[in-house]
């Protein structure tokens, strides 16, 4: 696994079949295209070691102006106020945000300051109510704790008050025993990093991430309006705020609440950033002269139930699953695999909610993972893309 920098090159340097990776990429312009796209617009980013063979743009940032109910359909802009995704357009990560924090987390546990196994409650004594107690860290990340997919804390004023909710509620499984996802674990999470550095989960993910990864374009919102794509025209009853069309502010309501930094959601990034960041966990956790996590710790993030990663996830991966491809999707449309077994990573940031939010559908994701699978099988086959 090389800890080289990523560079451009083509599939056969990258030992990818040309023709499934040219598949791939038409896929993703498909899902853009027609009255009713799976998202507005995309940006697509494929490779295999430090190789980048495919990194291509699609469709609209912006698109539609609102959305009209009466209809169900988007209300397009004129075209000329239309605008196309680039490749430094900024994507809303919604859960993707998760990753990082588990990043972050892991970091604290390399240096001693925070124990995997230990009760959470140790370092955050509140959390132990309600029957929480012997939850641990590592439970939290694996979203084993037994905890319920998530609560309206935008409902409650102030911070204080929106722990307060979480602190109260009880599990809904005994812990370690069911995996179901969580946003309340990564609130959790940030809080007991937030009081073991004694810095904000911004700060924490700057100086441990971002920067030593040079990953400049990924930050915590408000980001500049005109660099970012648009998401969801906020409004009742689909929604439970009234905010309307969005863009460059956080989607998720429950992390506008917290002010827009949250362990669960609220940073943007290019999908050239988060390229850099599968590249560094397929290289053991370290990108060029950046050492981030140890291979350790890389293990424990992949390796199943995976930490803060989906791992062997079907729904998404496609055909790289099964071999112990990891990966995370946000519901604002993004999305990551990365597959140790062929070194290979994929990042498809799309904003499938612009301009209404609507049932999850995996099947442009999956297709895209697929073609990338067999981009390796093929390479691998006589005349193939070597």
């Amino acid at each position: 696994m090389s800890r080289l920098r990523l560079r451009p090159g083509s599939p056969g340097r990258a030992g990818l079949d040309p023709e499934e990776l040219r598949r791939l990429a038409a896929g993703v312009r498909e899902s853009c295209a027609g009255g009713r796209p799976w998202c507005a617009g995309a940006a697509v980013v494929a490779g295999r070691g430090p190789v980048v063979a495919v990194e291509e743009t699609s469709g609209w940032a912006v698109r539609y102006g609102a959305y009209d109910e009466r209809t169900g359909l988007g209300v397009p802009l004129p075209p000329s106020r239309m605008v196309p995704v680039r490749t430094g357009t900024l994507f809303d990560l919604a859960g993707l945000t998760q990753l990082f924090t588990a990043v972050a987390v892991l970091q604290q546990a390399e240096r001693g300051t925070l124990d995997l196994d230990g009760p959470v409650a140790d370092r955050v004594p509140e959390f132990a109510a309600a029957g929480k107690a012997g939850i641990t860290v590592r439970q939290l990340l694996a979203h084993t704790a037994g905890l319920r997919p998530g609560l309206p804390l935008h409902r409650a004023r102030g911070r204080a008050a929106q722990l307060a909710m979480v602190w109260r509620e009880p599990p809904l499984s005994a812990p370690g025993r069911v995996r179901r996802h969580s946003e309340l674990g990564a609130l959790v999470a940030q809080e007991l990093l937030e009081r073991v550095t004694g810095s904000p989960l911004d700060a924490c993910l700057r100086q441990g991430v971002t920067r030593p990864l040079g990953m400049a374009a990924t930050s915590f919102g408000p980001v500049p309006y005109t660099q970012a794509a648009a998401t969801e025209d906020q409004r009742r009853p689909w929604s439970p705020l009234d905010r309307g069309m969005l863009r460059g502010t956080v989607h998720d309501e429950n992390a506008h609440a917290l002010g827009g930094v949250a362990g669960h959601a609220g940073l943007f990034s290019t999908a050239a950033d988060l390229a850099v960041l599968c590249r560094a966990l397929l290289g053991g956790g370290a990108y060029g002269t950046a050492r981030i996590l140890a291979p350790e710790s890389v293990d424990a993030l992949l390796a199943p139930p995976g930490l803060g990663l989906a791992v062997d996830r079907p729904a998404f991966m496609g055909e790289l699953a099964g071999r112990g491809a990891a990966g995370l999707t946000g519901f604002t449309g993004p999305s990551l695999v990365l597959d140790r077994a062929t070194d290979t990573f994929l990042v498809l940031l799309a904003n499938t909610v612009h301009p209404r939010r609507r049932p999850v559908d995996h099947g442009p994701r999956a297709a895209a993972a697929t073609r990338l699978a067999r981009a390796v099988r093929k390479a691998g086959r006589p005349g193939g893309g070597h």
